[in-house]
């Protein structure tokens, strides 16, 4: 008997434990800095997946063109692993929503371990499908290129692979013999190339509040921070491409997946109740990690398990000591029948002990 109440009572912690993990998890996957967001609605006009095409060989909602061309199994290929190619997919239609999350799933990949290039891009600008010398598209483009950079035009304090964002202008050009070091808004070094999983590319964007960009290539929903940047400003109805290009050394420039969501933010008002009434009396700060409060009580919840289990199982001990006569928990105590099972045995001693 006891050894079952020790053992449910665990089994309730440790599920109790994992639903509140799961909980704050929620809480904070939609928080991104000062922000949440409340929920998202999915964009089929920006989304696109296997097989990309239909039977007429096209796609109602966006174009590719140049050296790309369409695995319908697999990816569009926007780069052959091929020295001299350029290729680009773009959306038809603007992209109206004034907040937004774009999660990419791509793959840089090539038979060369030292010598490859030059990379991928992702556009979120006002002009659309003109090709050009800026990893396929054109220069001086208005609106944000957030570059997957594999070769290094020359020397630097970073390592490549590596992302960059730029904010274009309309006039002024990137300078692709510095890898466009002094326009860049932001970036990280990460080796998404040849990678064991998944690599992807999400971009949160809160119109003038932030602009957020992280990368899984680590291990499967390990995602990592890169950029963020806040009081950022995109144009009006932006079209979403992707392009890539390669020189006198190539890779293969795949886009396997594009899931666009329209994000719907939590009123001001409503997120210190909302956060007040699941975990604490007081809101949490923003520098303040989730982990450290999930763990404290976690880690309080489960003493205060250990203790009263302890509690417990000591009174059911001297319970079972008065009732059941030393070590033998009142499964007999029956003298004449042998104190076993058997009708007299069990009889006689309940008789006696009354």
């Amino acid at each position: 008997m006891l050894s079952r109440f020790v053992s449910v009572f665990w089994v309730s912690v440790i599920i109790s434990g994992f639903f509140l993990g799961l909980v704050y998890a929620e809480e904070d996957k939609l928080r991104i800095g000062n922000e949440t967001i409340d929920r998202t609605v999915q964009l089929r006009t920006h989304s696109i997946y296997a097989p990309y095409i239909d039977q007429d060989l096209q796609n109602r909602w966006w174009d590719f063109g140049a050296d790309a061309y369409v695995n319908t199994n697999k990816h569009i290929r926007l780069t052959q692993n091929r020295p001299s190619q350029m290729g680009w997919l773009w959306s038809r239609l603007a992209l109206t929503t004034s907040n937004f999350v774009i999660e990419v799933e791509f793959k840089v990949s090539g038979e060369s371990s030292h010598l490859f290039g030059d990379g991928l891009a992702m556009w979120i600008t006002r002009e659309r499908k003109e090709e050009g010398p800026v990893f396929g598209n054109k220069d001086k483009f208005e609106g944000l290129g957030i570059f997957l950079d594999t070769y290094a035009n020359g020397r630097h304090s970073y390592s490549f692979p590596r992302i960059n964002a730029m904010l274009g202008d309309g006039k002024t050009s990137y300078d692709v013999g510095n890898d466009g070091e002094d326009q860049s808004i932001g970036g990280c070094s990460a080796n998404y190339r040849r990678t064991n999983v998944a690599t992807k590319l999400k971009v949160t964007y809160v119109k003038d509040k932030f602009l957020d960009v992280k990368i899984q290539y680590k291990a499967w929903d390990d995602w990592s921070d890169c950029i963020h940047l806040k009081n950022v400003t995109l144009p009006q109805n932006p079209f979403l491409g992707f392009s890539a290009m390669t020189g006198d050394v190539s890779d293969a420039h795949d886009i396997i997946t594009v899931t666009t969501y329209s994000a719907i933010l939590v009123p001001p008002e409503a997120v210190p109740k909302k956060k007040k009434s699941i975990f604490s009396a007081r809101p949490r700060a923003a520098d303040e990690e989730p982990g450290t409060w999930l763990g404290f009580f976690f880690k309080l919840f489960l003493f205060a398990g250990v203790c009263a289990g302890g509690y417990y199982g000591y009174q059911e001990y001297k319970r079972r000591q008065v009732y059941g006569g030393g070590g033998n928990f009142g499964m007999g105590r029956g003298g004449g029948g042998g104190g076993g099972f058997g009708g007299g045995g069990l009889y006689s001693g309940n008789k006696r002990a009354f």
